[in-house]
């Protein structure tokens, strides 16, 4: 397993930024050859599960998730139930400066059947691939008067 973190800060509000982070369907129009779809009926709570749908034809896989922990607007933990993909993701978002927020994002995860060899490129490209899908939900369709600006504090 490989465990990694991408943290951002955004001048969106907490409320703002959590309801573009676990609007679950929007990470399809972020993460590229995806689709989700969520299982359960609406609105997001403990025991949710959706299944992101990565891939092209016959050539797919699937990433069914179920929510474990859920306390808006500042924590969600996220178990992976794949055959192939396992792990977790917790998604928090904390006040930040004057009406913004930041936003932690950690991952463990691991691809079966990969062997440990693998782990080092396997964080290198999930920590860059959720880097891209956070900025993404952060920065899309930002609104009138609100700024969807994102950086990436220094490490």
């Amino acid at each position: 397993m490989v465990l990694f973190l991408v943290e951002r800060v955004t001048r969106l509000s907490v409320d703002q930024a959590w309801r573009r982070l676990t609007d679950w369907p929007r990470h399809g129009n972020v993460v590229p050859l995806t689709r989700i779809s969520v299982l359960t009926p609406p609105p997001t709570a403990e025991g949710t599960v959706f299944v992101a749908r990565t891939g092209l034809g016959p050539l797919t896989l699937d990433d069914p998730m179920q929510v474990t922990v859920w306390r808006p607007p500042a924590l969600c933990r996220l178990v992976k139930q794949g055959r192939f993909v396992t792990g977790w993701a917790e998604i928090e978002v904390h006040p930040h400066g004057k009406g913004g927020s930041r936003v932690v994002w950690r991952e463990d995860l691991a691809v079966r059947p990969l062997p440990a060899l693998f782990d080092r490129p396997l964080g290198w490209a999930g920590r860059r691939m959720f880097a891209r899908a956070v900025d993404g939900l952060l920065a899309a369709d930002p609104g009138p008067g609100v700024g969807g600006d994102v950086y990436s504090p220094p490490a």
